[in-house]
């Protein structure tokens, strides 16, 4: 398993951040990696909910299927995904947020399984820091879309963290 930490202080309202993050419509205008969305994208999303995201991932293009597991306003939000044609394969987004300094500190994380040998040793050599670097750049247009100020990202894998 792998798994992608980024967090950054955002000067706006814990509620405010999380209305746009889990509202599916918002994530193309910050996240490099959304090409599109469909189905229920115009509003902030309940347990059970599902959107069809069109991504382009470390160069890698598809359609996954993100259905909503855990929300708990203003606080927490999950979403799981299942890869279209992808045997299975897909990853758990979490999104974490607490209020702080006048404003919201948020994590997001990403873990996910390489559906074999092959794609893991990838992961290890090449994938993962490409994702990653998606990460950080989405927080980061996160954070300009709603305020434009700096942002913090760490990067975790397999319980070793990494600063860059």
């Amino acid at each position: 398993m792998t798994r992608i930490y980024t967090a950054a202080h955002i000067p706006r309202s814990i509620e405010t951040v999380f209305d746009y993050i889990t509202t599916p419509g918002n994530w193309p205008q910050w996240h490099p990696s959304s090409q599109a969305v469909s189905g229920a994208t115009d509003h902030s999303l309940a347990v059970g909910e599902q959107v069809i995201e069109e991504y382009l991932v470390a160069g890698r293009q598809g359609r996954v299927v993100w259905t909503v597991s855990e929300r708990t306003f203003p606080s927490r939000w999950v979403i799981e995904g299942e890869i279209e044609n992808g045997g299975g394969s897909g990853g758990v987004i979490a999104y974490i947020l607490t209020p702080q300094n006048d404003g919201t500190f948020f994590e997001r994380e990403f873990v996910y399984k390489m559906p074999n040998l092959l794609f893991a040793l990838l992961d290890s050599l090449v994938i993962r820091r490409r994702i990653a670097a998606e990460s950080t750049q989405a927080l980061e247009q996160l954070k300009a879309v709603l305020t434009r100020d700096e942002v913090r990202k760490v990067t975790q894998n397999s319980g070793e963290q990494i600063h860059e």
